[in-house]
């Protein structure tokens, strides 16, 4: 019995510290900060979701889109080589960021009657191929 005894009292203080460590762990895991999420890669992506329709280079032949190679700082409508809807017609304005942004998010909203069927919903993703856009430039 007195054996039973040391053996609690030995492990009272044991059992004690293993807790407070485990709580300084898990004190010491809330205090560092999250990994950041990777961000899409706008090349990755240009060719999953913009590549069938567009190219950015000016060797390949047009597409169903115009190239988009240069395309910041370009004249809505203008690119060589590419018939464009009517609605075209009317943009007066070049391409910048917001624009391609805007455009990315609602073609139609930009350019009524312009056939793009493509939209991105989600901003990161639209950032990403519109940084992308913009390093051709």
């Amino acid at each position: 019995m007195v054996m039973d005894m040391t053996k609690r009292r030995a492990a009272l203080p044991i059992g004690l510290a293993c807790c407070i460590a485990m709580l300084a762990v898990d004190h010491a895991r809330a205090q560092l900060t999250p990994p950041l999420a990777k961000l899409p890669d706008g090349a990755v992506l240009f060719k999953q979701q913009c590549a069938l329709c567009h190219t950015t280079n000016v060797s390949d032949p047009p597409r169903q889109g115009p190239t988009l190679l240069n395309i910041v700082g370009r004249e809505a409508g203008t690119a060589d080589g590419f018939r464009y809807s009517a609605g075209f017609a009317n943009a007066k304005f070049k391409w910048d960021e917001q624009k391609l942004e805007e455009w990315l998010v609602n073609p139609q909203a930009v350019i009524p009657g312009a056939i793009m069927p493509y939209k991105q919903a989600k901003p990161e993703l639209r950032m990403a191929i519109v940084s992308y856009l913009r390093e051709l430039h």
